[in-house]
């Protein structure tokens, strides 16, 4: 009988002590899950963290843009005005020059030759008188204008006589003799060609001054 007690005791017990076991492991859990979080110590002179405000964030302040001097501004403007590899415009053509004007109605040693005479026993060469006009665009020179009736010219047998082109091949003055000019003459009446003359002694049969010089002028 005391031993069956005794056993019941024991069982009595073990029971209580399980029901403490299984109480202090749920309060134990129910501490972990409803404490409030452990807060750290604060650090020597340090503010609450509950008190505590996000520090302001610190702005950067751009640096200020270097001054360009008045070189490298000039050097920029003219790069960014006339960019590499663009073709320069052409530069303007010149004012024109003074246009052609007459300084005297008449030359005074130039005549334009149209033919030959002997009439009145000597050479005489029939001329008419004028001065260079203006050139024609295109054209190659001045053309001589020729003014007033034709007249006579005495010249000399012994006159000093250069020709170029066509009296003979050559665009510079060959000498050729009175007979020579007087022969291409009568072959080509009223060329007009230009020749410049002076004028000497008087001929024989005192008709007055005669041409001892006559040199062609040239014209192309």
């Amino acid at each position: 009988m005391r031993a069956g007690r005794g056993r019941q005791r024991a069982l009595l017990g073990a029971l209580a002590l399980s029901g403490v076991l299984v109480l202090t492991g749920c309060q134990g859990d129910d501490a972990d899950d409803g404490a409030p979080p452990a807060t750290p110590p604060s650090a020597p002179g340090s503010r609450p963290a509950g008190n505590q405000t996000a520090a302001p964030t610190p702005t950067r302040t751009a640096a200020p843009t270097p001054a360009v001097p008045p070189a490298a501004s000039a050097v920029g403007a003219t790069a960014t005005a006339t960019p590499a590899g663009k073709p320069q415009p052409k530069p303007k053509p010149p004012a024109p020059g003074a246009t052609c004007d007459h300084t005297m109605p008449i030359s005074p040693d130039e005549v334009a030759v149209n033919r030959y005479t002997p009439e009145g026993g000597f050479h005489s060469l029939i001329v008419r008188h004028g001065n260079w006009g203006c050139g024609a665009p295109g054209t190659d020179g001045a053309p001589f204008e020729t003014v007033g009736k034709e007249t006579f010219i005495p010249i000399a047998a012994d006159a000093e006589i250069t020709a170029v082109t066509p009296i003979v091949a050559s665009t510079e003055n060959q000498k050729i003799t009175l007979q020579q000019l007087i022969d291409w003459l009568v072959a080509h009446p009223d060329q007009g060609l230009v020749f410049r003359y002076h004028l000497g002694a008087d001929v024989s049969s005192g008709e007055g001054p005669a041409i001892d010089t006559l040199h062609q002028v040239f014209t192309p």
